[in-house]
């Protein structure tokens, strides 16, 4: 009822109503952001869209269907072409009934006989029904519904059926008079005489709807000075896009790349936003679990390993060959199967030959330390961002406790055997599980005290993974700002200066600045590739 409301509104205000002809979701959205006041749901276009002509060989429900996708996509009332009805007047009924249900704002019946036959075909046989019959539809239509704003328009082809301008009168006359909310006169004169004719001779109140395809040349407001209340262009979206695909398929076909037709195209992110992607994003984070929400991935991934001798001679490490797949491609698929889909890797050593679907790269300077490689994907830390180091074998368990874990900065910690592994990034964690270290929920609620190389009282190693919330990424990029303005020559924390830091040294400076970095315990899980002992280890465990 909102669209029936919001049309008989429009027509208290100056002005002809404008309604753009439309067959789809998508075109009909493009009809409101044209600007037009209303859709029309085209019978021709509809049929068209379907391939068959438009001759009543869609059913009623081919057509409501369309319609109401309209209506649910555009926001604007939608005006039905609705033929002659789809029958007699019970078949109206029943018509009526369904479209007002579908919140259609008005539907246009004309008086062609069943089944009807387009009103620009040449050649075909064209009959019009009685006038008496045509009357009691639209009285069948008056008595049907049950919202007085749903509007009935009550169109005449007599001047298309070649029956002459007293035809059309006498017609129109009687619609009127039959209580129809307008009357739609229509022609397929090349000039706007025969309409213009029309409405000089119309005698009654009910306003008046044309429909301007074939008088190309007349303007919307000398229509409207003339009595015409509601402007209906009725296929020109359909008969343009066909113009443009043809034309598009063919330099595609011809030139068989799709570089071919860019300048024709419109960007996809035009598309995203005519459907809603950017509302369905905002709902997705508003509405969905953890796992659901839009949560991506960066994977440092541009240091050289020559430790790795010939194995890395023309590759970086994350391309390393692993059961048949890059070792990538595996930290991709464990990501992948617990919902993030949006990963980008940062690299540097031989980064052209980081190859994989769906990876953003962003090349950085291969010398330069780990914290510096990430700070290269600062604008992706725009959200919740797991970071990993690009050398290390996760499985999907491992993800998905991160995306449980709350807090701004969560890092995994391994704990086995943390004291007897030198050189690697241990840590010093404490909590209030208390002293038997017992959980009911067998979750943790440890916080980071301290993160470094050989570090003496380490009781767990970080295993180069960590989620960090929008907030916690901004507090990660703005501690780095910070040290960069004091001096990115000196030395942070184990590193000789900012250029050199390590991940571990921002982790390091954001506890020493009392921020709050809590800890997801893990006992195996993961596995880092950094000796070809490590890789042959990979080998004999990945599936």
């Amino acid at each position: 009822m909102e669209g029936s409301r919001l049309l008989r509104a429009r027509m208290g205000q100056p002005g002809p109503l404008l309604v753009g002809g439309a067959h789809d979701g998508l075109s009909s959205i493009l009809v409101r952001e044209a600007g037009f006041d209303a859709v029309w749901a085209s019978g021709f276009e509809i049929s068209a869209a379907h391939g068959v002509p438009d001759a009543n060989i869609l059913t009623m429900s081919d057509n409501l269907r369309a319609a109401a996708v309209m209506v649910e996509a555009s926001g604007i009332p939608v005006v039905a072409d609705c033929d002659n009805g789809y029958g007699n007047a019970i078949n109206v009924i029943h018509t009526v009934r369904a479209y007002e249900r579908e919140g259609i704002a008005a539907i246009c019946i004309e008086d062609n006989v069943f089944p009807k036959r387009c009103s620009f075909y040449a050649g075909v046989k064209r009959e019009l029904a009685p006038v008496e019959e045509h009357v009691g539809k639209i009285k069948a239509c008056l008595d049907t519904r049950r919202n007085d704003d749903f509007a009935i328009i009550a169109r005449t082809e007599a001047l298309i059926a070649g029956w002459g301008m007293d035809e059309a009168l006498l017609r129109g006359r009687a619609y009127a008079d039959a209580g129809a909310d307008f009357v739609l006169i229509h022609s397929k004169s090349p000039e706007a005489d025969e309409v213009l004719g029309f409405a000089e001779r119309w005698d009654r109140e009910t306003p008046l709807v044309c429909v301007p395809t074939i008088y190309k040349s007349a303007k919307a407001s000398v229509l409207a000075d003339a009595g015409f209340r509601m402007i209906i262009y009725a296929n020109h979206g359909l008969r343009s896009s066909i113009k443009a695909m043809r034309e598009a398929f063919a330099l595609l076909v011809k030139d068989q790349m799709t570089g071919a037709v860019e300048h024709m195209v419109v960007p996809l992110n035009d598309v995203y936003e005519l459907i809603g992607v950017p509302k369905m994003k905002r709902e997705e984070r508003d509405y969905l679990p953890a796992g659901g929400v839009d949560v991506g991935a960066v994977l440092l991934a541009a240091g050289a390993s020559p430790e790795l001798g010939d194995l890395v001679k023309d590759r970086p490490k994350a391309m390393l060959d692993i059961k048949g797949k890059p070792l990538i491609a595996h930290q991709m698929s464990a990501l992948n199967a617990a919902g993030i889909k949006d990963i980008s890797a940062v690299v540097g050593y031989r980064h052209e030959a980081v190859k994989a679907t769906n990876l953003k790269t962003i090349v950085a300077d291969s010398s330069g330390g780990e914290l510096e490689s990430l700070m290269r994907a600062a604008s992706d830390l725009d959200r919740r961002t797991m970071i990993a180091y690009g050398d290390i074998l996760f499985d999907t368990d491992l993800v998905e406790r991160l995306l449980q874990t709350d807090g701004d900065i969560v890092v995994v910690v391994d704990r086995s055997n943390a004291s007897e592994r030198p050189g690697r990034d241990l840590v010093k964690t404490g909590g209030d599980e208390g002293a038997n270290g017992r959980s009911l929920t067998g979750r943790q609620t440890d916080t980071l005290e301290a993160i470094a190389r050989d570090l003496p009282g380490a009781n767990g190693e970080w295993i180069g993974m960590m989620m960090v919330s929008a907030d916690g990424a901004k507090k990660l990029v703005a501690t780095y700002e910070d040290l960069v303005g004091k001096g990115a020559d000196k030395p942070l924390h184990q590193a000789k200066s900012l250029k050199e830091a390590a991940l571990t040294d921002l982790l390091q400076e954001l506890v020493a600045r009392g921020a709050s970095i809590r800890v997801v315990d893990t006992y195996k899980g993961w596995m880092e590739i950094d000796t070809f002992e490590d890789y042959r280890r990979a080998w004999s465990q990945v599936d």
